[in-house]
């Protein structure tokens, strides 16, 4: 039981801090993809040689949202010629397909309610660039953010990019989710260093038109695509200089909920794998990827998607090599520290003392990861979605 308890603990530190220091140490060392710690920016693409693109939003019930995201994708710095936007109502009832067409979208599709994905399916059946890009129906990306976006596409290994999102809080916000996502972007610009991404956002992401027939991507986008672009050959890589921001969930509770059903999807993924089922070309299968990005998944992704259950083998273990030995022995103390957190989360419905609001946006996030998997086991994943309360 010491034995465990020291190697669940050590799990748990390697995917939370000790990955992202090997990735560190491999940088500075010359490992990796980018061998001198920095790969090239690409001259953004311009003229009339640009890339035709084509940037597919799914919109269920955005009417407050949809025209501020179709304005700003409308005056991006890309060449106009070049750019299609196609808005896929996901059954809005709303006045979404209105005020998309409104806002200056090119192709305005009113399909039946079948969920996010199937929605973002019938804007590629209809779109005609080369390259595929997707924002998400209340992002708002920068001016420069599609140019930045598609240069990384002048690299031929390319297939896949993601940009950067922040998450923009208001008055009165308990959520944690900023100080998580900026931790969660310094690890992605590492591991596209070092391979590729292991995760992007459904933000802001690209993707080449040619790759899309190939992948099994009926669900979570986010997760799915960067390791199917792997498997297919080529590297899905983090692009910072391509920035968008949307409005964060106020609240913790709120951010747990979203969370809940993010990793009902997630889990989709990492247990059936592509359209058809099964793990073949799931996040689980590791036929076909690099030893070095297989390394990034099971460091990032699969002892991640763990970590709720080695938490708890861990406090049963702790509990049961600290019955024995000196008051200060080191399964003590690490057990004492384990529970800390806990009680920090607790303290922090009483006192919103931001150490405690991070215990608790930790434990929740934490636990959002088995409560998704227990939705998708009982329930299925479902296909719909409803905007996430308080980021409209």
């Amino acid at each position: 039981m010491r034995a465990l308890h020291l190697l669940t603990l050590g799990l748990l530190a390697w995917t939370h801090a000790g990955w992202g220091v090997f990735l560190r140490l491999a940088r500075r060392a010359g490992l990796g993809r980018v061998t001198d710690g920095r790969e090239a920016a690409p001259a953004p693409p311009a003229g009339p040689d640009a890339p035709r693109v084509s940037v597919i939003v799914a919109a269920y019930a955005e009417e407050d949202a949809i025209a501020a995201t179709v304005e700003r994708l409308r005056a991006q710095t890309y060449p106009a010629d070049r750019v299609q936007i196609v808005v896929a109502c996901d059954g809005s009832t709303d006045r979404t397909a209105e005020r998309a067409r409104a806002a200056g979208a090119d192709l305005v599709l009113e399909l039946p309610r079948g969920g996010k994905h199937h929605a973002q399916a019938g804007g590629v059946a209809r779109a005609d660039g080369e390259i595929l890009a997707f924002s998400d129906a209340n992002t708002l990306w920068q001016p420069d953010a599609l140019e930045q976006l598609v240069a990384a596409f002048a690299d031929p290994r390319v297939g896949y990019a993601c940009g950067r999102v922040s998450f923009l809080a208001g008055d009165g916000a308990t959520n944690q989710e900023g100080a998580y996502w900026r931790l969660e972007m310094a690890l992605r610009r590492l591991e596209s260093d070092w391979w590729s991404v292991t995760a992007g956002n459904g933000a802001i992401y690209a993707l080449r038109a040619e790759l899309w027939p190939r992948l099994r991507v009926a669900f979570g986008h986010d997760l799915a695509l960067p390791h199917q672009t792997v498997r297919a050959g080529l590297l899905a890589v983090d692009r910072p200089t391509a920035r968008a921001s949307e409005p964060m969930v106020p609240s913790i509770d709120g951010e747990w909920r979203r969370k809940r059903r993010m990793m009902n999807q997630a889990w989709r993924v990492i247990l059936r794998g592509g359209e058809d089922g099964g793990l073949r070309g799931g996040l689980l299968d590791p036929t076909g990827l690099p030893p070095a990005y297989l390394a990034a998944l099971v460091s990032h992704r699969w002892l991640r998607y763990a970590s709720p259950f080695l938490h708890l083998i861990a406090l049963l273990a702790g509990v049961v090599a600290a019955r024995r030995g000196r008051l200060l022995s080191p399964h003590r103390l690490l057990l004492a520290a384990h529970l800390s957190v806990a009680l920090g989360a607790a303290a922090s419905t009483r006192w919103r003392w931001r150490p405690f609001l991070l215990c608790r946006y930790y434990v929740s996030m934490t636990a959002s990861i088995a409560a998704g998997l227990g939705d998708h086991l009982r329930h299925g994943t479902p296909a719909g979605w409803d905007p996430a309360e308080g980021t409209r």
